[in-house]
């Protein structure tokens, strides 16, 4: 039996009937109701009369038979001529939505639909009855969750008082945590840049679900975070543009012209769900509401599905997302999940935060952990209470960069709470990734001199290579990490094959720290990182590798099932050599020297033979742990320092005098010198230990790109504009973004066009090219994500980073770079921007962030004021710069 649908195509082309009235699911609702109001014939009579169009009146009849008569009615008036509109009938909830909606055959059993919710129904009678029925689009929505003020202050929000009404909520649909909470959760966060309301918000949502619904805790924190999986299981969605297009102009009933026209006029994809899901005004059912578990499962179902005909079931789960978000809110964060571009600002930190403090106030039905009134805490003072906070935030930190993943740490914060046992319960393991120290910039080597006064060090060769993390057990089961914590084993069986050999008598078990360089294997030159980069990534076979290498270790963590991180890097460092068995031009370590502040001589030295190297400059890291001398960190603050060179733009604790604009976490940008006394004297001590995912001063960097006239950062360009003249034919200016790693999104910091070659306008030109229908890496419409008030000619799809030197930072009333970092009204912006390289080697997330340039423009501030104070030998080094 074919569909009317079907059969309206084919009478198209029939100008007598393709002239007749189009008729929808109005004509037959007010035809069954004309049929009940005026015929009153029982049923024996209508079987005497043999007027078979004289129906019983619907109570009397099942859903199923209705739903037969109906269509029956159709097929007949479709033989008729008539072409009539056919309603969309959703498939069965427990397969994947079909891509073309079709109604049911006669012959198949109907499923019995959900309690109606929407009229007008099919049915004529007055009463009541299981009917199938319209269903409003807007009136789906959930409303026990769209209240909660979950941006209240933590302390005051009753948890109590809102769970009664979300259980019951929860507990018609299966008992499961709706992804409306959630989705209430990334619209309260979405709308503000207060960090205090982020962190408030995502504690009280984390709050109800620990007492209300523990089990979609976990999943909750994947969602919130961007992620399904930690970094080291490869889970990727596999989604194109098109399967979302598809799905949402399947769902919404739009074309592809009303598609492309919301796109064009809101750039955003989630933006475009929203807008789209409004014009859907209704279903044939109410949608069953979603909950994180099932949104989550839905994602790891998407992941999982490889091979042929995946595609498919894909997009069918798409499509099942997005029929069964119920509103606009909730298709807009679906669609963003998806594109796995959140920007809600729930990044890392800010999610451990938000557990942290969750954990201290509430907990699940049946534990016992102690948790803390939030009453009483309410009536500390401010300084005590920070105390108190930052003792569970520093516990889930240290816990979750020995072992990043989620799936780990909150089954055990939901038994244990906040305690100390956290850190043994989720301490380092072999195979998983621990989270890698990180080094601080210095501008120079003088820098580095003044920060270490009095301090033993040892000053290591930077390679220009990839940062590698190997692991290795007593079964000889070796797994290789990037600084990513990306498993990238296949990528090098050679070094797989070398463990065995450099392990030395006595280690069963190992976590090792070094650099891959890429290495002339006949005369150990080393070769750029640029080399290494042409080496295949996936399924290599040792017998076809053309590109050598050398593992140059520098550091060990783990040693026979015991962590070293407490240790002092010169007994690590002992370890390492005296354990494992050198191989010339396949496994060594780091070229290293110890000195003191004392030597700048043999210091300058050993940099200028790193430079010479083809390395990128040297690493400076303290030798042992000295918890009584304080810390000088340059400035001129230390008794004894010759140079006084201004605060390292990694650690913003340290401020100039001069102003005094309050930065987006709620800390001065300036502080007098009474409170830069007080700040010294709460300083930690620099150790030698290793501190998983910070970046410290006992580890300085000092790389031959900073030992110039000037900085550089590492921008993305977002937007460009057509060129004028010779220029005419490509982009330029281009529009260039530092990152904001709070919110996600990426803020203009400058228009750059100096630096460039014809040679690259032109390979650029056809990189973000939009001269076609289908603009290639290019945007009508600024997106969403992006924060410039200007109107380029064309924006980029962010991809690339490009290394960029400039003359200095100025504050800005155009730009939105760091804006209340540096000031509350203005933003940042970079005067002479030169375009230097491309960085090839960085993706988009490894790009310069907003507080990296306001503790550049930091420090260019405190180095004006305090100029003259310095002596001779200071400006002369400014001038050998």
């Amino acid at each position: 039996m074919a569909s009317p649908a079907k059969k309206r195509k084919l009478n198209s082309s029939n100008s007598k009937q393709a002239a007749l009235p189009s008729k929808g699911l109005e004509y037959f609702f007010s035809k069954q109701k004309q049929k009940g109001e005026s015929k009153s014939v029982s049923p024996a009579h209508e079987e005497d009369k043999g007027k078979p169009e004289q129906e019983p009146p619907p109570q009397q009849l099942t859903d199923e038979e209705f739903a037969r008569k109906l269509q029956a009615e159709w097929d007949e008036e479709a033989r008729n001529g008539i072409a009539h509109d056919k309603p969309q009938t959703e498939t069965e909830r427990g397969s994947p939505a079909s891509a073309d909606i079709k109604a049911e055959p006669a012959q198949q059993p109907l499923q019995q639909p959900p309690e109606p919710t929407a009229i007008p129904t099919r049915a004529a009678s007055g009463k009541t009855g299981n009917t199938l029925s319209l269903s409003s689009a807007a009136a789906t929505e959930d409303l026990a969750s769209s209240s909660i003020p979950l941006d209240e202050s933590p302390l005051t929000f009753d948890t109590s008082k809102y769970l009664p009404q979300l259980q019951g909520s929860w507990s018609a649909e299966g008992g499961d945590a709706s992804y409306a909470l959630l989705t209430r959760c990334f619209v309260l966060v979405n709308g503000t840049t207060s960090r205090i309301k982020i962190v408030d918000t995502l504690v009280n949502s984390v709050r109800l679900l620990i007492e209300g619904d523990p089990s979609s805790l976990l999943p909750a924190v994947w969602l919130a975070t961007n992620a399904i999986s930690p970094p080291y299981i490869s889970m990727e969605l596999g989604l194109g543009g098109s399967a979302i297009s598809k799905a949402l102009k399947q769902v919404c009933g739009l074309d592809n012209r009303s598609l492309k026209a919301i796109y064009d006029k809101l750039g955003d994809p989630g933006d475009v769900a929203f807008e789209a899901k409004k014009k859907q005004s209704f279903t044939l059912r109410k949608p069953r509401p979603l909950t994180i578990k099932g949104m989550y499962q839905s994602l790891v179902k998407i992941a999982k599905n490889q091979g042929p005909g995946s595609g498919e079931v894909k997009q069918g789960l798409v499509d099942r997302l997005l029929q069964d978000a119920r509103g606009g809110e909730e298709s807009r964060y679906i669609v963003r999940t998806l594109c796995q571009h959140l920007r809600i600002g729930a990044v890392k930190t800010t999610m451990l935060i938000a557990l942290s403090r969750a954990f201290l106030l509430s907990r699940p039905a049946g534990a016992d952990f102690p948790t803390r009134d939030p009453k009483e805490l309410a009536k500390l003072k401010k300084e005590e209470l920070a105390e108190i906070w930052a003792r569970g935030e520093e516990i889930v930190k240290a816990s979750f960069a020995r072992r990043p993943n989620y799936n780990d740490m909150v089954p055990v914060l939901l038994e244990i709470g906040i305690t100390e046992e956290l850190l043994v319960r989720c301490g380092l393991s072999l195979h998983i990734p621990l989270r890698p120290m990180l080094g601080s910039i210095t501008r120079d080597l003088s820098e580095m001199l003044t920060k270490l006064q009095g301090r033993d060090f040892a000053c290591e060769y930077k390679y220009d290579g990839q940062r590698a993390q190997v692991h290795c057990d007593a079964g000889g089961k070796v797994s290789i990490f990037s600084r990513h914590l990306e498993l990238m084993t296949d990528k090098y069986p050679d070094l797989v094959a070398l463990v065995p050999k450099i392990r030395g008598e006595g280690v069963e078990s190992f976590i090792m720290e070094g650099e891959v360089v890429a290495v002339d294997r006949q005369t150990g030159e080393l070769r750029n990182f640029q080399t290494l980069t042409n080496r295949a990534r996936k399924d290599v076979e040792i017998g076809s590798i053309t590109i050598d290498v050398c593992l140059f270790a520098f550091d060990l963590m783990y040693l026979n099932g015991e962590p070293l991180l407490d240790r002092a890097f010169r007994e690590r460092r002992e370890l390492l050599r005296s354990l494992f068995v050198e191989i010339p031009h396949h496994f060594t370590w780091v070229k290293s020297i110890d000195a003191t502040s004392q030597d700048s001589e043999a210091v300058l030295e050993f940099f200028k033979s790193a430079t010479d190297a083809k390395c990128e400059g040297i690493m400076v890291k303290i030798l042992d742990n000295l918890p009584d001398l304080e810390y000088a960190d340059g400035g001129g603050g230390g008794a004894d320092a010759e140079v006084s060179l201004p605060d390292n733009p990694a650690s913003p604790s340290k401020k100039p005098t001069n102003s005094k604009p309050k930065g987006r976490k709620g800390k001065s940008a300036s502080e007098g010198p009474a409170s830069e006394k007080k700040s010294k004297s709460r300083r930690k001590p620099l150790l030698a230990t290793y501190e998983p995912d910070k970046r410290l001063d006992s580890w300085l960097k000092v790389k031959k790109d900073y030992h110039s006239s000037f900085d550089t950062l590492d921008l993305i360009p977002v937007a460009g504009w057509h060129g004028q003249g010779r220029k005419s034919k490509w982009w330029s200016p281009i529009l260039l973004a530092v990152r904001n790693e709070e919110t996600g999104s990426l803020e203009a910091v400058c228009k750059c066009m100096s630096g460039f070659t014809d040679a690259f306008y032109k390979a650029n030109r056809e990189f973000y090219d939009d001269d076609g229908e289908q603009g290639k890496n290019t945007h009508a419409r600024k997106p969403g994500f992006v924060e410039y008030a200007g109107h380029p000619d064309v924006w980029f799809e962010p991809q690339e980073v490009w290394e960029v030197g400039f003359a200095d930072i100025t504050l800005s009333p155009t730009y939105t770079a760091a804006i209340g970092l540096a000031s509350e009204e203005r933003g940042l912006s970079l005067r002479f921007p030169r375009f230097l390289r491309k960085r090839e080697d960085k993706g988009i997330d490894e790009a310069s962030t907003s507080e990296f340039l306001a503790g550049l423009w930091r420090k260019q501030e405190a180095k004006t004021p305090t100029a003259n104070k310095n002596d001779v030998a200071e400006e002369a080094f400014k001038e050998e710069d």
